[in-house]
């Protein structure tokens, strides 16, 4: 009879590679290493974008520190503006792993792009402030890529476990625009937003069902919170602006039913990238 110091040796003798590998992927895996590595992911992608903006603010206004003829000189002192905004997406989810199993080796998301199209209404306080209700409607995708080992069998296992997603967001933003030069500011935003996805599974009965076919259960709601940078370009007959924007979620958004797809997660959040282009008049 082994007792379990014996067992783990003996475990560990038996198939080291993947014990070692398992435990490493897990230590990986936990929320400093994965936030840190998608963090400098983040930052390279903010990095391009602001590189386009440069490209297209220095396109539009060649002739800096040259004063020119405003356009829309008087926007900023109406009370109210509407538009609409067209924009693309990446859906991903930040995981909050359990202690490994036995059997489990891996857990990773794959991002999806997506779109989103809404309406802007914009509150002016001042020449500087002003608050910003933009309802929106996206169209997210989101794949969870599950590893596991099968020692009766000695083979690896992957699912893929598809999380589509239709969102009603309703964001509520502060924001603070630059002082003007010439037909071109930069600004700031931040808030939050309620989203209600109209794609969630959250009835679905995973009982008795094969791994192929369980689902990974969402809920319908969730609060983010968001922040984001942009540059208005103020046009002869309208304003446009491009805008890029990341939204956290703030809650667990993961229905823990007692699957082998949910028990190793802790918690799941939503996190989305958003480049908008918007048109207000």
């Amino acid at each position: 009879m082994l007792f379990p110091k014996e067992m783990i040796f003996w475990q560990f003798y038996r198939k080291p590679d993947i014990i070692m590998f398992r435990h490493i992927r897990y230590y990986l895996e936990l929320p400093l290493f994965t936030e840190v590595k998608n963090n400098l992911l983040d930052l390279a992608k903010k990095l391009f974008i602001s590189l386009i903006f440069v490209g297209v603010a220095s396109g539009l206004f060649g002739q800096v520190g040259t004063e020119k003829v405003k356009n829309l000189q008087k926007f900023d002192q109406q009370v109210v503006h509407f538009g609409f905004l067209l924009g693309i997406n990446s859906g991903d989810f930040s995981l909050f792993r359990n202690p490994p199993s036995d059997s489990l080796l891996s857990i990773e998301v794959t991002k999806q792009s997506g779109f989103n199209l809404g309406i802007i209404s914009a509150l002016h306080f001042n020449e500087y402030f002003s608050l910003r209700f933009t309802p929106n409607l996206s169209f997210a995708q989101r794949t969870v890529n599950y590893q596991f080992y099968s020692p009766a069998d000695t083979v690896i296992l992957e699912y893929d476990k598809i999380v589509e997603s239709t969102y009603i967001n309703f964001p509520l933003t502060i924001k603070y625009k630059s002082m003007r030069f010439n037909n071109f500011a930069a600004y700031i935003i931040g808030g939050g937003a309620f989203v209600l996805d109209l794609a969630s599974n959250k009835d679905v009965n995973n009982a008795n069902l094969q791994p192929n076919d369980v689902v990974l259960k969402i809920n319908k709601t969730d609060w983010r919170g968001e922040v984001g940078v942009g540059t208005d370009f103020y046009l002869p007959y309208f304003k446009f602006a491009i805008e890029l924007k990341m939204s956290y979620g703030l809650r667990d958004i993961l229905i823990h039913d007692n699957t082998i797809f949910s028990n190793p997660i802790n918690k799941m959040r939503a996190k989305m990238f958003l480049l908008s282009f918007t048109f207000e008049g």
